[in-house]
């Protein structure tokens, strides 16, 4: 596995999301389609062979919400059980989660997003989101806090 693009050889299948922050919340999407189907998540999805992770996080942030983020950088990066026995080729994700510049402008439910919205970390808590999302958030939290 290269850290820099979506090429992989036999190692799992690489994986993006983008964290915007506005004003004390985060943008989220309610995801149409496996994987996370009908949990909310940061914007993101599968990486392009030979495409670089930044790259595909904004590009898949601007798939899903329509918003052209900017100075994408990598955050955290989460190893993902596939929960899809469909997938038995594929034992796990490789998900990079980057924080970027907010654009402003008006987010859209776009592509495989069937809602988009801004929720603080209090709200994110009570909704659906994957695991790895939860302690994404608390971290992105204790952070905020911090500033």
């Amino acid at each position: 596995m290269t850290s820099q693009t979506g090429e992989t050889a036999t190692g799992p299948a690489l994986a993006v999301s983008v964290a915007l922050e506005r004003d004390g919340r985060y943008l989220l999407v309610l995801r149409a389609n496996p994987p996370a189907q009908h949990m909310y998540a940061f914007p993101g999805g599968r990486v392009d062979p030979d495409e670089a992770l930044d790259a595909a996080a904004l590009r898949e942030l601007e798939e899903e919400t329509g918003l052209k983020a900017t100075n994408p950088r990598p955050f955290m990066t989460f190893d993902l059980s596939k929960d899809d026995s469909r997938e038995a080729g594929r034992s796990n994700f490789l998900l990079t989660v980057f924080v970027a510049d907010d654009p402003g402008g008006t987010a859209m439910a776009l592509d495989d997003a069937k809602a988009v919205g801004w929720y603080t970390p209090e709200e994110i808590r009570e909704l659906p989101v994957p695991q790895s999302m939860t302690t994404c958030m608390d971290i992105l939290a204790q952070q905020l806090q911090a500033r």
